[in-house]
């Protein structure tokens, strides 16, 4: 699915134009290494941005209305209203193959032991007789779950997102995935299976930054020439991936709901030195460009050679992958290329730099190496831990933060569900031993009306 079907198709390169960026012999700080490596073209969050404002505002202004018509302009279909019926859930389910069946069992398995481990503890602390703090992590009620379409289908997705909420223990779960003109309307039924394997109910056919908009906003109910159209409540927290409208709707919204991270178009970095396999690194640069023509692939190495014979592989892989003129777009664009670094410690401030979402250490002493990294979504570490591993089976979660925010946002995981109470509860002589203390840090900050609190409760009678 596109958000911008009026926008200039970008020609599809004929060869691989895979870049090569040359940071060796320069000292440069992070600053300079953050300009150096390899991104997409900085006007692009801007166009989005505004478009995204655009559709923010219908939703919130003609709530189902601007729905329909969203759903008509980009997804080609033509909707009442976007609930998936309970029936269509269930009939996906039944109608999945019984392997994918197996497979997200099996994903679902391994991502609930991971997540139920992930669950923080209550903490009580005695500072004193009578003097206890507690800090309790408590869920959200609602959360709105994003899962994107288009040129692919997620239903690992789903687990992703579904998996870690259950196990903070939210009680209200609603999910959106973008309407499918080829399934009535609906989204992918695949999609719909693994929600329903799960034990989602409410599912809607909504798609990109208008899904964003109903989760963080609401629509209140209406009615239609078709009937009355029950409403969307509004979440407390949106999260998932999608492009970079879905990336920029939750920036927008956040403050008005909580969001995971910006978890936008995929990425994927490999620190690699002589010892690595050419031929697997360029496999896994190739499947992270088969997401989007947009995908970013990064190589860092201290090895010329290593680069040059994992060109060669990139130009042979990609003729022959399936979706190779969206692969060689996605790796020739300006987000994707190969750095050469002085050495290893470069490399590994290259990459903290970089911050990827998905970061693979493919060099002697991979799990050392792996240790040292500060910034990134998620770390795989040697030659059978490849990014392929976590979209699907790993157990760790593959909504994770995109474009240089890994530095400072951590993936999709039970926390983002939680929030921590603090709880005070102190006696009458527990107060008493740190009230003056308090008289006279509220004197200092000249706010005597806070001391004269604490002493009001010890006055005569």
């Amino acid at each position: 699915m596109s958000l911008t079907p009026d926008s200039p198709v970008t020609p599809i390169p004929a060869a691989l134009n895979f870049r090569t960026v040359d940071v060796r012999g320069q000292h440069l700080s992070l600053a300079g290494l953050r300009a150096a490596v390899p991104r997409a073209q900085s006007g692009t969050m801007a166009d989005a941005e505004d478009k995204v404002q655009d559709i923010i505002s219908a939703v919130r202004t003609r709530g189902f209305a601007a729905l329909r018509e969203l759903a008509l302009s980009f997804d080609g279909v033509e909707q009442a209203h976007p609930r998936v019926p309970a029936e269509a859930l269930r009939a996906a389910l039944e109608g999945l193959d019984p392997a994918v069946r197996a497979a997200l069992e099996e994903s679902i398995r391994r991502a609930r032991s991971f997540a139920d481990a992930q669950r923080p503890a209550n903490v009580d602390v005695e500072l004193g007789e009578g003097a206890v703090v507690s800090q309790n992590w408590v869920p959200v009620a609602r959360v709105g779950l994003y899962v994107p379409g288009g040129l692919a289908v997620y239903p690992s997705s789903v687990i992703m997102n579904v998996v870690p909420a259950l196990a903070a223990g939210v009680d209200s779960i609603a999910l959106a995935s973008p309407p499918q003109k080829n399934f009535g309307g609906l989204p992918h039924p695949t999609i719909l299976a693994a929600a329903c394997l799960l034990g989602i109910e409410e599912v809607y056919a909504i798609g990109g930054a208008q899904a964003i908009a109903t989760f963080a906003y609401g629509i209140p109910a209406g009615a239609s020439d078709a009937g009355d159209l029950p409403g969307i409540d509004p979440v407390d927290v949106v999260t998932g991936p999608g492009n970079i409208f879905v990336a920029t709707a939750k920036r927008l919204v956040k403050g008005v709901v909580g969001i995971d991270s910006e978890a936008g178009t995929t990425e994927i970095a490999i620190l690699a030195d002589s010892t690595a396999s050419p031929a697997l690194v360029a496999a896994d640069l190739i499947s992270q460009a088969e997401h989007d023509p947009k995908a970013a692939s990064v190589l860092f190495t201290d090895s010329e050679a290593l680069a040059a014979e994992v060109r060669v592989e990139l130009e042979r892989q990609a003729a022959a992958t399936k979706h190779s003129s969206r692969v060689l777009e996605a790796l020739s664009g300006p987000q994707s290329g190969v750095v050469l670094v002085e050495d290893l410690e470069q490399g590994i401030a290259a990459c903290d730099a970089y911050a990827a979402e998905h970061l693979e250490i493919m060099t002697a002493d991979a799990a050392r190496v792996a240790a040292r990294i500060r910034s990134a979504g998620a770390i795989f570490v040697g030659d059978y831990s490849p990014v392929s591993l976590g979209d699907y089976c790993a157990g760790s979660n593959h909504v994770l933060p995109t474009s240089g925010t890994a530095a400072f946002s951590s993936g999709l995981n039970v926390t983002t569900f939680l929030r921590a109470i603090q709880v005070i509860n102190y006696s009458r002589s527990a107060l008493e031993q740190v009230s003056g203390h308090i008289v006279s840090l509220s004197g200092a900050e000249d706010l005597p009306a806070h001391g004269e609190a604490v002493t009001a409760r010890f006055a005569a009678r």
